[in-house]
């Protein structure tokens, strides 16, 4: 395989035939060798089927992996995770297909981790007051106070908790148990930065501008947000009794302790 500095972008789909053409040939146009992982959960709109009209152009930055049904976003990415590190990407990235996350942001996510030396790297809605676009209020303060909330919780220093735009190191991804996230809509979101949070990792939030999709329908709905504000107290909770351990430590190396 090619130079995998640049790392693997994740994007999950169900339903994007409108966007997943524009948005593969937006990201393999950017000026740096990042390779594309399509996750697709059996689109019946035909979303798989332009992905592999693409893949001889784009051959060996495009990838597709076909599952049989919408088995949720959290199951997508850590089956991505995991495909990632089997082929040894050094970075890993989440990003939706509808273009509410800006592929230019990319390059910024990147140079945090690979440039600046941090572990993760969040594109954040909130870490400079609130860049959210075409969101009705509803949404905006829902989501932002989901956040607050989070934070006040778990005392963790993030200001968008339940971004979904980031870049992992590798090096994160091996040492989160992977087969223990409990979590699939938003509540993973959090779950993933708790772990690398209490883990001991570097993570740094980059402002980004979060622009709601023009083209396709939302998949988001209220309970995705319930089951992240229940989550968070019953994951905070079972880090006071279940310390988190890294995946890649050797057998009998003691828990880390869970951040206050």
């Amino acid at each position: 395989m090619s130079d995998l500095t640049a790392g693997l972008v994740l994007i999950p789909t169900y339903n994007e035939r409108e966007n997943v053409e524009l948005i593969i040939r937006a990201v393999l146009g950017l000026p740096k060798n990042f390779h594309v992982l399509i996750i697709d959960d059996g689109s019946p709109d035909g979303t798989g089927t332009i992905v592999r009209g693409l893949l001889p152009e784009f051959a060996g930055r495009l990838h597709l992996e076909e599952r049989t049904g919408k088995l949720g976003l959290g199951t997508a990415y850590l089956f991505g995770f995991k495909w990632a590190l089997a082929r040894g990407y050094e970075f890993v990235y989440e990003m939706d297909a509808d273009f509410s996350h800006n592929p230019l942001d990319l390059l910024r996510l990147h140079e945090t981790c690979a440039v600046l030396g941090y572990d993760l790297a969040i594109g954040s809605r909130y870490v400079q007051g609130v860049n959210v676009v075409n969101w009705p209020m509803s949404r905006v303060l829902m989501s932002y106070f989901a956040s607050k909330y989070v934070r006040f919780i778990t005392g963790m220093p993030i200001h968008d908790a339940t971004a979904g735009f980031k870049c992992y190191s590798a090096k994160v991804l091996r040492a989160i148990n992977l087969q223990r996230i409990h979590f699939v809509g938003y509540a993973f979101q959090i779950e993933m930065k708790w772990l690398a949070y209490t883990l001991g990792f570097r993570l740094q939030e980059v402002p980004i501008i979060f622009t709601d999709r023009t083209r396709g329908q939302s998949k988001m709905s209220s309970g995705i947000f319930k089951e992240a504000l229940l989550g968070v107290v019953q994951m905070k909770v079972s880090s006071w009794l279940h310390p988190p351990r890294r995946a890649d430590a050797p057998q009998g190396t003691p828990r880390v302790a869970a951040a206050q």
